[in-house]
């Protein structure tokens, strides 16, 4: 039997999408305390544009060539010296940052959810980034409460719908910024939409909003602290308005370290920056129960997270451009195993019943 190939989206260079490849590598091995897993499905993710230009601070020493791929479910396939808590061909699940857009590749036993069978593994991987964000933004750090009003930045990205829904769940009033031909999305998560190109946000809510949620950090989130209620709380996770304008890495540092140094304002405003990665290294046990609590409800299809497309690995340079392109209304997801585009079958078309 032939060992498997082992193939990777590889970024050769810093800068734009034209500095991805696909290339093969070697078979990783399973170590001590270690499995290896096929790799069923990886997200490709706009962080992985931030970290492809160099701009992502919990990146900022890797050098190319580097594997991307910042989540992965898999299915073990080798287990590593000292792993009894797993059995081959178990399903797991890992937020890696780094090294999932891959066929296959090594994972801390100690490090993996294990993941329902019967879940849909491109579904269950947009859970592991973009919905743990949104959960631990609304229970970890905000610590919600039903009937409070909430803004959400980006409302129809990944994290925005998470919001939207789980906030739903939670008995939130909530609104959110969208484009227009967004609307429809937001309303039929929960939210009231908000035009963010025709409307403004920070008078749409007499007396102010509870919480924000801002991922975009447009104006240094001026605008958002203005939109809170005296006392409210923005929750700041991310700087996209900074990557789209190509600022530099100290730029962006400078920010974030601002946001971390006014913690609390006039009008007892107040700011919590929230990085998923650092609530991983603090509260390691949090991570592995809140994506497992998310795994339940996709289990369950109390939820049910959008997939824009599953694509091959000829499609990720393509995928990077659409990420930046925007208007995305699910997640892209990498399936090592499909076939290139080209070569796969076309959908096969319903029986014209009409005339039978």
């Amino acid at each position: 039997m032939a060992e498997p190939r082992n193939r990777v989206v590889q970024v050769r260079r810093f800068g734009g999408s034209d500095g991805l490849e696909v290339v093969d590598a070697p078979l990783p091995i399973a170590g001590r305390g270690e499995v290896r897993v096929r790799v069923l499905a990886s997200s490709v993710v706009y962080t992985d544009v931030v970290i492809r230009r160099h701009l992502y601070p919990q990146t900022i020493s890797l050098q190319p060539p580097f594997v991307l791929g910042y989540d992965v479910v898999g299915e073990i396939d080798q287990l590593g010296p000292g792993v009894t808590s797993f059995a081959l061909g178990d399903r797991v699940a890992d937020m890696t940052v780094v090294g999932s857009n891959a066929a296959y590749r090594t994972l801390r036993a100690d490090d993996l959810t294990r993941v329902p069978a019967g879940v849909d593994a491109a579904e269950a991987a947009t859970l592991i980034l973009s919905w743990t964000t949104a959960y631990q933004l609304l229970h970890r750090a905000a610590h919600v409460q039903r009937g409070q009003r909430v803004l959400v930045h980006g409302a129809a990205g990944a994290v925005g719908q998470a919001l939207l829904t789980l906030g739903s769940m939670a008995g939130l009033e909530l609104w959110g910024t969208a484009r227009g031909d967004h609307a429809g999305l937001v309303r039929e998560l929960g939210g009231t939409p908000i035009d963010y190109q025709r409307e403004d946000f920070t008078s749409v809510l007499p007396g102010g909003f509870d919480i924000v949620f801002d991922g975009i950090g447009e104006d240094g989130c001026r605008r958002s602290l203005a939109a809170l209620k005296r006392g409210g709380l923005l929750c700041a996770y991310g700087y996209t308005a900074g990557v789209q304008a190509h600022r530099s890495m100290s730029a962006i540092l400078t920010w974030t370290a601002r946001l971390y140094l006014l913690g609390w304002l006039p009008r007892g405003k107040r700011i919590y920056f929230y990085s998923i990665n650092l609530m991983r290294a603090r509260h390691p046990d949090w991570f592995r129960e809140d994506l497992e609590r998310l795994f339940g409800l996709l289990a369950n299809r109390v939820i049910q997270p959008r997939v824009a497309a599953r694509i091959s690995f000829d499609e990720v340079a393509e995928a990077h451009r659409r990420l930046e392109a925007g208007g995305l209304e699910g997640k892209l997801v990498l399936c090592p195993e499909l076939p290139p585009h080209q070569d796969r079958a076309p959908p096969q078309r319903e029986p014209d019943r009409t005339s039978i």
